[in-house]
This record gives structure tokens, C-alpha cells and sequence, in this order.
């Protein structure tokens, strides 16, 4: 059976996401929409406006243009806005890469993605160059990371040359159901990272369907901590603060401390966060030291949040918090709990936006299931992927022929329409929100040579939510922390394997697919 959303569908004008969130900038002058939290430097709505132009003026002087590819490397700063909507404005296609990205995550992106111009902050050369060299990208530029003047280095360009076109802006046309606006990669259901190929149309839509769950008004003050380069951050953080007219206040990278006095001090009203925050925020004695009292609402995502924390956490601040449910190939909301008052329900992700179906299907027979049957979520909507970057096999594997993207999550419904998450078919574990793929912690730990097979799984970490644990069949001696320093050479940070175990063999179906269900069994019964 399709189950379909409570709200009544919505309308999804047909405009380039730019033009849409920036509908009202210049008329709003000087209001701030962006201020960077550690320094203090404000970038108004007017300013927003008429840099994006510059900015998109300055990438068509270059040759620039329609459909062309930018890479975005930079932390949450104001420069992000600019950067993102300028490249839409030119009509290119901004792919945002992990801050935390080595040289070899980010020369595959920028190379798949066939990125022509990499934007990147200086701090972020000695990855951000070498990564452009190797992916053949024409031009990097750099902008300092603080308040100090606007610089490249290391042959880069500086950022402030963008700045410099007194040309108009170009105006090409669009087709929003049809042209990219961005490509986040992600690593789906299983496997390597792949670019996600998003529209204009998407976005907006996804746009529009938010604010029937997540009223944000123009006087709303948002702390923006969740990276932009995520598709939460992108979205329902900067894109929907900006249409909103709500004013942004940036922090380049979570530090509690700083994070609570930007709360404080700019008497914050909305913060969207991901559950290692809501952890923090629930029991870290720093909390008791600021004062938290404008906040009117809180909202969790990017991982499932259990509702005793949710429920703590609630206590502790003294605030509305609630779950939302997307991924990267829906742009990314589905699901989310109203934000008005009498509509929580503690650990559920809520209910469907607007315009949104979903089915719960049984993973083994396919076969739809009935209100409180757990099975896997499907979804259908306007804010669905036209499918990834190059890769058909992968695109049939995760969106079908009627439209259903399939999640890889199990859940259920209950008969208020509230979904609840409480497992996922796909292997990917989720490290304080950010998606780190198995099969690619695998390949770097066979590539030793004391290892002859290798498998990746979960173990749940209080703070992380989940944090990689290998088991390996070895060829050779080797200490195990010498595996688990080798692994973190080779991969970013977050992407660390914690824990490694030597096994006689690694468990493996008739067709060689790794049986990553055996090795968690296994896993609980030592824990339990």
C-alpha cells in the first residue's frame, strides 16, 4: 500500500534555486544573513545579493558556464553562499567536497565529477592543490579562512578576484526539471561514494515541502554548524534560512564552548543538529554555563535519535526538539515532525512532507507491508535524484522504473502516520552524521601486506553514534594498531577504523558478498 502524506500538496514553482531563495535579498538591505560566529563579520542580504552576481560575473569572464562543474571545499563561512549561488547564477553545477577530505577523497570527486574551478579556503591547500593537479581542474581559488584579507597562495587565485567584475551578471536559461544544480556524493546504499545528480527543481521543491513541518520566519536567528557541503547543512540549513529571510550565524568547524557562547550571544532561536550534539547539549556540564533561553526550537537528523536522549535533552534546554528523515537522494527531506506545539513524538522521524509517497516494503519478498509492519521505506516525490553521476547500474539499483527510491532503511508506521526508523538494510555506518562506507575501509586494509581479506562493520559509540570496527584474516604478522594506523593515513579522519580482530575468515555468501549480518551477531553476542 502507498502511504501518503497528511499536509495537502504544495505547488513547486519552476525557477533556478538561486533566483528562488534570493527572490527578496536586495530588498532586504542591510538585515544580516550571514555572520561568521568567531569573528563577527557580517555579510547582509543586499551584500548577498550583489556579491552573487559579482562572483557569477567574475566565473563568466573566465569562460564559465552553463551545465560546467565547481568545486566547493570550504568550511561554514559566508564566502559559502557566495561561492554556491554565484556558480548557480553563471549556471554551472557547485559539488561540495567533506572538509575533512584527504587529497584522495577529494582528487576522485573533483576528478568524477569533472569539476573545471576549485573554491577552497588557504589553510585547505596542502589537500585542495594537489587534489586539483591530479583531477585536472583548471583554476583553484582560495580565500583566507578569517577576517584578514582575501588571499590565494600557493598559486592559487585569491577570492577577491572573483569579486572584480563590474559586467552584469549572466542570465542563462533554465530548465529547473532538467538542469543539476548540485552533485553531494554519497555512498547510497552500498559502495564508493557517486556523484547525486539533484535539479533546480529538486531543491526547490524540497524547499517548499520543509516549511510545512519547519515554519522558519524572517525573525529567526539559526546557528549554522552543520556543514554546508552536507546536503542537511545545504538545504534545510543555509537554503532554507536564506528564502526565509532568517539571518545565519556560521562556525567553521564544532567546538562546544564556542558553539554554546554563539548561542548565547546572538540569542540563537533555531538550531538544527545532528545526535552527538543533542548528546552534548543533554549532559555536558559546559551546558549549565550559558544561557540557552531564546531558543524556540531544535530539530535532529542525519542519524536516528533515540527518543530517551531526545527526551533529556528536552529537559535540559528546556526546548522543542524534533527528528526529521532524509538522505542525500531526496534533497533531502521525507519525513520530519511538525514543529508546532502537541505534535512531538519522541523518537519518530514524523510524518511525510507534502507531495511525498512511501511504501514499506518486505526486503525479502518486495511485497508491501500495512501500518506497523517493519519492513523497507521507499519513498516518490519531486525531491527524488534524477538518479547518480555516470553510473546507471547503481541509479537501477536504488531507483526503480515507477520512480521509488529505495532507502535501505527499515522502519514502520504507525496509524497517526509517525514513521519510525529502527534499522538499516545498507551497510554504511553513520560517524556523528557523516557516511562512511565499508567497502572502502576494505579495500585500504587489503591493500597491506600482512592482509589477506578484511570486512568492516558498526559498533555503537555513545558519542559517535557508530564508529568502524574491522575484522581481518592476516597473512603475515602485524601489530594490530600498526592495521588501524595504515588505515588512518589513507582516509580521512572521520572514516577511522576504531577497533580491529583478527578472524579465521571472513563470512561470505556463494556469490562472495560479504555476510556483514554474521560478523554483527557475532559482535553482540561478546558485547551482551
Amino acid at each position: 500500500m502507498i502511504f501518503r502524506s497528511p499536509h495537502p500538496d504544495v505547488a513547486v514553482p519552476d525557477v533556478a534555486l538561486q533566483r528562488f531563495v534570493l527572490r527578496e535579498a536586495a530588498q532586504r538591505g542591510d538585515k544580516p544573513a550571514l555572520i561568521d560566529g568567531p569573528s563577527g563579520r557580517v555579510l547582509t542580504y543586499a551584500g548577498l545579493a550583489a556579491g552573487v552576481d559579482r562572483l557569477a560575473a567574475g566565473l563568466a569572464a573566465r569562460g564559465f558556464g552553463k551545465g560546467e562543474v565547481l568545486g566547493l571545499f570550504m568550511p561554514n563561512l559566508p564566502e559559502f553562499a557566495l561561492a554556491f549561488h554565484g556558480t548557480l547564477t553563471a549556471g554551472g553545477v557547485v559539488t561540495t567536497v567533506n572538509s575533512l577530505a584527504t587529497v584522495q577523497d577529494a582528487e576522485y570527486q573533483l576528478r568524477n565529477a569533472r569539476a573545471r574551478f576549485l573554491i577552497t579556503v588557504a589553510p585547505f591547500l596542502d589537500r585542495a592543490a594537489p587534489a586539483a593537479v591530479q583531477a585536472e581542474v583548471e583554476e583553484v581559488i582560495a580565500r583566507t579562512f578569517l577576517s584578514a584579507p582575501s588571499t590565494g597562495g600557493g598559486g592559487a587565485t585569491p577570492f577577491s578576484a572573483l569579486l572584480e567584475s563590474d559586467a552584469p551578471a549572466p542570465n542563462p536559461p533554465f530548465e529547473p526539471a532538467r538542469d543539476l544544480a548540485v552533485l553531494p556524493y554519497s555512498s547510497g546504499t552500498t559502495g564508493f561514494p557517486k556523484g547525486v545528480m539533484l535539479t533546480h527543481r529538486n531543491l526547490v521543491a524540497n524547499l517548499v515541502q520543509t516549511v510545512a513541518g519547519h515554519h522558519v520566519a524572517s525573525d529567526d536567528r539559526i546557528i549554522a554548524v552543520l556543514p554546508f557541503f552536507h546536503i542537511y547543512g545545504m538545504q534545510v540549513v543555509m537554503n532554507l534560512a536564506l528564502w526565509s529571510g532568517a539571518t545565519l550565524v556560521t562556525l567553521p568547524r564544532f567546538e562546544l564552548e564556542p558553539f554554546l557562547a554563539l548561542l548565547q550571544t546572538h540569542r540563537i532561536t533555531r538550531a538544527f543538529l545532528v545526535p552527538p550534539l543533542v548528546l552534548a547539549l543533554a549532559n555536558h556540564p559546559a551546558v549549565d554555563r550559558y544561557d540557552l533561553s531564546s531558543l524556540r526550537a531544535m530539530m535532529s537528523g542525519a542519524a536516528p535519535l533515540d527518543a530517551a536522549l531526545e527526551a533529556a535533552c528536552v529537559r535540559r534546554v528546556g526546548c522543542q526538539l524534533i527528528q526529521g528523515y532524509g538522505l542525500t537522494e531526496a534533497s533531502p527531506v521525507t519525513h520530519t515532525v511538525p514543529d508546532e506545539p502537541g505534535k512531538g513524538r519522541p523518537g519518530t522521524i514524523g510524518q511525510l512532507l507534502p507531495n511525498t509517497e512511501c511504501r514499506i516494503v518486505d526486503p525479502a519478498t518486495g511485497g508491501d507491508l500495512g501500518p506497523g509492519e517493519a519492513g523497507e521505506l521507499l519513498i516518490r516525490g519531486p525531491q527524488v535524484m534524477t538518479g547518480y553521476l555516470n553510473n546507471p547500474e547503481a541509479t537501477a539499483e536504488t531507483l526503480d522504473a515507477a520512480g521509488w527510491l529505495h532507502t535501505g532503511d527499515i522502519g514502520h508506521v504507525d496509524a497517526d502516520g509517525y514513521f519510525t526508523i529502527v534499522d538499516r538494510l545498507k551497510e554504511l555506518i553513520k560517524y556523528k552524521g557523516f557516511q562512511v562506507p565499508p567497502a572502502e575501509l576494505e579495500a585500504v586494509l587489503r591493500t597491506h601486506p600482512a592482509v589477506s581479506d578484511a570486512a568492516v562493520i558498526p559498533i555503537p559509540d555513545e558519542e559517535a553514534g557508530e564508529v568502524p570496527k574491522a575484522y581481518v584474516v592476516l597473512k603475515g604478522d602485524v601489530p594490530l594498531e600498526a592495521l588501524l594506523a595504515y588505515v588512518a593515513e589513507r582516509v580521512a579522519p572521520y572514516k577511522r577504523i576504531r577497533a580491529v580482530e583478527v578472524i579465521d575468515a571472513i563470512p561470505r555468501s556463494p556469490s562472495g558478498k560479504i555476510l556483514r549480518r554474521l560478523l554483527k551477531e557475532r559482535e553482540r553476542a561478546v558485547r551482551a
